[in-house]
């Protein structure tokens, strides 16, 4: 009987090992791996809410400043208008004024300007589309084109280009945008 008996508990203790080893696995599959996704997605979510936190204090940080030199801004504004921008009645006249007058500084001829009135954006300030043509040495039509750009009218060049003309010399050819108050 003895026998039989330590055999029966040989089973019993392999079957419960056994048991044990099935519990494992199914505690494991069913309730520790969802809880450790579950912990990995709210770490990951918490990881997020802080660094958009962080982008948020930020924005407010650039936002406040922007605030701060809002006052400011109005009368920066009508500094730059008054100081940097020509009216409309006066703009065709300053801006042949200030291309004829760079162009003999820098020592290129006489450049040829077309004015086109840009009324299709309704802009705070009005635009005036500047097509200006030279010729002249490299060195002078780029002291010429640096003036132009420099001086302290509002004109901006937009685009330019260079070419040889039949006499040898260089052609230059400005595309530029003069903004005047309207």
């Amino acid at each position: 009987m003895r026998k039989s008996r330590r055999q029966n508990l040989i089973r019993f203790v392999k079957v419960a090992g056994l048991g044990l080893v099935i519990l494992d696995l199914v505690i494991y599959f069913a309730a520790y791996r969802p809880l450790e996704n579950m912990i990995a997605a709210q770490q990951q979510q918490y990881s997020e809410a802080r660094e958009r936190i962080r982008e948020e204090q930020a924005r407010l940080e650039r936002l406040s400043k922007f605030q701060a030199a809002l006052p400011d801004a109005a009368k920066h504004l009508v500094d730059f208008t008054k100081q940097r921008t020509t009216p409309r009645r006066r703009g065709y006249s300053t801006v042949a004024h200030l291309v004829r007058q760079q162009a003999d500084a820098a020592g290129v001829q006489p450049p040829s300007i077309v004015f086109r009135l840009d009324s299709i954006h309704h802009d705070p300030l009005a635009r005036l589309g500047l097509d200006i043509s030279t010729e002249g040495p490299f060195s002078n039509v780029m002291k010429f084109a640096h003036a132009l750009e420099t001086s302290s009218d509002f004109l901006l060049i937009r685009g330019f280009s260079l070419a040889t003309t039949d006499s040898g010399a260089l052609s230059l050819r400005l595309v530029a945008d003069f903004y005047m108050t309207p």
